[in-house]
């Protein structure tokens, strides 16, 4: 609705998982490149946690779009399966042959490992939302890492889910499942309002925006501390407040617009309430394409007194 008005080609805070509209930093850019250090070296098991919103599944889905064409991956988005249901899951993504039963899997499994390995290729499976996987599910995830060679873990698992799946990876049961781990990576949130800034008008500049100036200090200020710098939560904010400002015909977005969608939206922190209407607020083989892999390293650029990394997003147009 109002894409014309603020003269934009896209919407820029769609809350769907589009590795498009990734504004990194140098936070995000370490856990893209630990996930992909990882099975660059067959490290075995990996897990992401991080809290609701912060971009898990687009991270994955950003590492799924820039992987080599040496490596296979299945992705498993849905973590509610019973064990027969996994492998099914398992062999959609990794496309195995004819098998009637778990033995027969295996040992299919198995030998295709093998002989990608013996090929220099890579197999991995993620699986997103791995919190709410049954302990027996998990179980078997770990006997799955059992495929390995002399010098390397045939077959790469990235677990990702919210911090619960570090608790459940604590339990007792599960000891040697986490004894397993090689490589811990935590999804950042936006720190301060200068990143906050920064993710907004990146993303209004993905989208086309003439002037990425839409929002004020002020109106940024007050989205930082009601999302708690969660992308999710601003993308929120930020794409109810632009429909606000398109409804009132007004192209600049203050922090009373802001103020009234995040009360709307039952986000206005306590310690501010009300305080926005008051106009004195102050809110202060590789296994990585080479597309991906100079994404990931691409150096600090210096942006309005602080330092942060972007991807190029005309080489991420052209993917």
């Amino acid at each position: 609705m109002y894409k014309d008005f603020f003269q934009l080609n896209e919407y820029p805070f769609s809350l769907t998982p589009d590795p498009r509209f990734i504004v990194t930093s140098s936070k995000y850019n370490e856990t893209l490149a630990g996930l992909c250090y990882g099975i660059e070296m067959s490290k075995g098991l990996m897990v992401l946690t991080g809290e609701v919103g912060t971009g898990k599944t687009t991270a994955l889905r950003w590492i799924l779009g820039r992987l080599d064409r040496c490596v296979r991956a299945a992705y498993i988005f849905n973590p509610h399966l019973s064990l027969d249901e996994f492998y099914y899951k398992l062999d959609e993504g990794l496309l195995l042959g004819e098998w009637n039963n778990k033995t027969e899997l295996l040992s299919q499994l198995g030998e295709l490992l093998r002989i990608r390995h013996s090929r220099g290729l890579r197999t991995v499976v993620i699986i997103d939302e791995a919190h709410e996987l049954s302990d027996e599910v998990l179980e078997e995830i770990r006997l799955l890492l059992n495929f390995e060679s002399e010098t390397a873990k045939l077959l790469q698992v990235i677990l990702t889910g919210q911090p619960e799946l570090r608790v459940r990876l604590r339990q007792p049961n599960l000891r040697q499942l986490k004894q397993r781990i090689a490589v811990r990576c935590e999804m950042p949130t936006l720190s301060d309002v200068e990143e906050t800034e920064h993710y907004i008008t990146e993303r209004l500049r993905i989208a086309g925006a003439v002037d990425t100036d839409l929002f004020t200090s002020a109106a940024i200020g007050l989205v930082h501390s009601c999302s708690e710098g969660i992308p999710r939560q601003i993308n929120n904010v930020c794409d109810n407040a632009m429909l606000a400002a398109y409804a009132l015909g007004s192209r600049q977005i203050d922090h009373r617009v802001v103020g009234s969608v995040v009360e709307n939206l039952d986000m206005l922190p306590h310690e501010i309430y009300g305080a926005t209407a008051s106009k004195d607020v102050d809110f202060s083989r590789p296994v990585i394409d080479p597309i991906g892999r100079s994404e990931i390293l691409s150096g600090l650029v210096e942006k309005d007194g602080f330092e942060s990394t972007r991807m190029d997003h005309s080489s991420a147009k052209s993917m």
